[in-house]
């Protein structure tokens, strides 16, 4: 990888990160590091060619392996079935951050800061569908359809049902879970 540009660092870095990822959804660090190994090696692209690409195309496939093992562990975990598209959301009206009352730098704080171990103990608490949703709006910046589509591919035939509006109301469910969490620790003020 030292090779034509392709920094080491920067590889380095792709793989802690995509390690990170895969540990908040599975929630055990041994199998988020078989599922980045697979995911890597299962990826058909040159990563010194296409960095932002394979980069992309490798944390896809493992949010979708991430989801088929938690799918696995609990087959009903993913089942959309029941929830009703734009349903009850709780306290947040909006599904983006600023709706849950925090601002840009706690929100910072909370991903990429001293927060982050009090977010990831409240993500170990969180049914693992809304997790991974969580962790794909937050974390990843996917949006609600490309959640929703890995939820499909992922989650097997039971979560066939998903939809951008069902991954909406979730994350809005998750975002209210959220702030009330971190009002009650005394981490924010409320709004």
């Amino acid at each position: 990888m030292g090779e034509q540009g392709c920094s080491e660092i920067l590889a380095q870095d792709t793989a802690t990160r995509l390690f990170q990822t895969a540990a908040l959804l599975v929630g055990n660090e041994s199998e988020a590091v078989r599922l980045v190994e697979e995911a890597i090696a299962g990826v058909e692209v040159d990563p010194c060619a296409e960095g932002e690409a394979a980069r992309e195309q490798v944390q896809n496939e493992v949010v979708r392996a991430a989801i088929r093992l938690l799918s696995q562990r609990e087959p009903q975990a993913f089942v959309a079935s029941g929830l009703e598209a734009g349903g009850p959301a709780g306290c947040i009206e909006g599904d983006d951050f600023t709706a849950a009352g925090l601002s840009q730098e706690q929100w910072h704080d909370l991903l990429e800061g001293e927060g982050r171990g009090r977010l990831r103990k409240w993500l170990e608490h969180l049914p693992a569908v809304q997790r991974t949703i969580f962790v794909e709006r937050a974390m990843l910046r996917h949006d609600n359809a490309a959640i929703a589509a890995h939820l499909r591919a992922g989650g097997g035939s039971a979560a066939a049902g998903w939809t951008p509006e069902k991954v909406s109301g979730l994350f809005r469910q998750a975002l209210c879970s959220l702030a009330t969490s971190l009002v009650q620790a005394g981490a924010v003020q409320p709004a």
